[in-house]
């Protein structure tokens, strides 16, 4: 899909959005310097062309428990269509997959896990991961600390 043009005000919106997706019409047209009407008419134009696919509530997980975040590089035996889509199948039924991405480089798949602790990990490790067939080998990175992480998407670079 190609890149769709976007005035400073929709772009203003966008971020706006992007840090509190919660905010009321009135507050949000009131803080790009919109009247109300405008401003939601701006916002269901936004969803209906598919720059806004949604909102989400963002929750702590370590409120939940989920103490452990692992960045996992999977390289397959084979690069063809069927392994591909073997490992995808298989990955996409786990929750705990928070990101999975098909790279280029030494690994051909970077996924994202967040899991309570080690023991759940190495579950994750035995009952899934180890058991697709056209997987040739795992390795593990354990983030130690998170320094940044956002959900918001820059949007400078449009204006």
């Amino acid at each position: 899909m190609s890149k769709i043009g976007l005035d400073e005000a929709s772009l203003r919106i966008l971020d706006a959005l992007q840090e509190n997706a919660e905010i009321s019409n009135a507050d949000l047209a009131e803080r790009i310097g919109l009247s109300p009407s405008p401003c939601y008419r701006r916002v269901a134009d936004l969803k209906q062309n598919g720059v806004i696919r949604g909102s989400v509530v963002l929750v702590d997980p370590l409120k939940l428990g989920l103490t452990l975040n692992v960045f996992v590089h999977v390289s397959l035996k084979q690069q063809d269509k069927v392994s591909l889509e073997e490992f995808t199948r298989a990955i996409e039924q786990r929750p705990e997959v928070m990101e999975c991405y098909l790279m280029s480089g030494e690994a051909d798949f970077l996924l994202r896990v967040v899991i309570e602790d080690l023991k759940g990990y190495q579950e994750l490790l035995l009952e899934c991961l180890t058991q697709i067939p056209c997987v040739a080998s795992i390795r593990s990175s354990f983030a130690l600390n998170r320094v940044k992480y956002t959900t918001a998407l820059p949007t400078g670079h449009l204006g």
